[in-house]
C-alpha cells in the first residue's frame, strides 16, 4: 500500500504520512552516533566511523565533519548522499545571513545533542551528566564517555571516531579543528576510554 506514496518527499499517504521522511529517520537512527555538546569555550563535535570492511581503503578526509562556514560546523549521521544536499544547503543559508542585522537571523540552539544508533540512551547521558559551566576538556571527555557506553563496537579507537571543536582563540578569532588519529588516541588513553598500546621491545 505505501508504494504509491512512498515516491516523493511532499506526497501524504491517506494517514497523513510522509515515507520519504520516515525512511530517512529510520536511516539516521542506524548510522554511526553523532554527538555535539556546548561548553562555555567552544563546541565538541564526535561521529561514530561505521568500518564496514578492513579492506576497504577509506579516504584520508574527513567523513562525519563538516565546516559549514568560519564559524559554523556539524557532524553528519545517515545517508551521506542526503547529508550534502544538507551541508551545501547550510552553507548557502550562512552566506545569504552573513550580513543579517540580527548577526545571523534567527535560530534555536541545544546544550547538547545525539543522533544516530543508541541515540535515546546517549540523549539520556547526556541529560545526567551535562553542565552549563563545562569547559571544552570536560566536554570532550563526556563526549567520549557517552560513546563509549552507546557505541555497538566494545572498544573506542580512533579509527571508529572523528572529533572536531570549533572555539575561540586568545585572539577573538573562531577556529575549527578535527583531531587526528595520533591526537585522538592521546585523548581516549588520557580521559580512561582506552589503553594505552603496549611498547614493543
Amino acid at each position: 500500500m505505501s508504494r504509491r506514496y512512498d515516491s516523493r518527499t511532499t506526497i501524504f499517504s491517506p494517514e497523513g504520512r510522509l515515507y520519504q521522511v520516515e525512511y530517512a529517520m529510520e536511516a539516521i537512527g542506524n548510522a554511526g552516533s553523532a554527538i555535539g555538546i556546548l561548553s562555555k569555550d567552544g563546541v565538541v563535535l564526535i561521529g561514530e566511523k561505521k568500518v564496514t570492511s578492513k579492506l576497504l581503503q577509506t579516504s584520508t578526509s574527513s567523513e562525519k565533519m563538516y565546516k559549514i562556514d568560519d564559524h559554523v560546523a556539524c557532524a553528519v549521521a545517515g545517508i551521506m548522499s542526503d547529508a550534502n544536499i544538507l551541508i551545501n544547503t547550510a552553507r548557502q543559508l550562512v552566506q545569504s545571513l552573513w550580513w543579517d542585522k540580527n548577526h545571523g537571523g534567527n535560530y534555536g540552539g541545544w546544550k547538547a545533542a545525539a543522533v544516530g544508533a543508541n541515540n535515546q540512551a546517549a540523549q539520556s547521558i547526556l541529560k545526567q551528566d551535562y553542565k552549563d559551566d563545562a569547559t571544552r576538556e570536560e566536554a570532550v571527555e563526556l563526549a567520549l564517555k557517552v560513546l563509549s557506553k552507546t557505541m555497538d563496537s566494545t572498544s573506542l579507537t580512533s579509527e571508529k571516531l572523528e572529533l572536531a571543536e570549533v572555539f575561540l582563540t586568545p585572539s577573538g578569532s573562531v577556529k575549527y579543528h578535527v583531531h587526528s588519529s595520533d591526537s585522538l588516541t592521546k585523548l581516549l588513553v588520557k580521559h580512561g576510554v582506552t589503553q594505552p598500546a603496549a611498547e614493543s621491545s
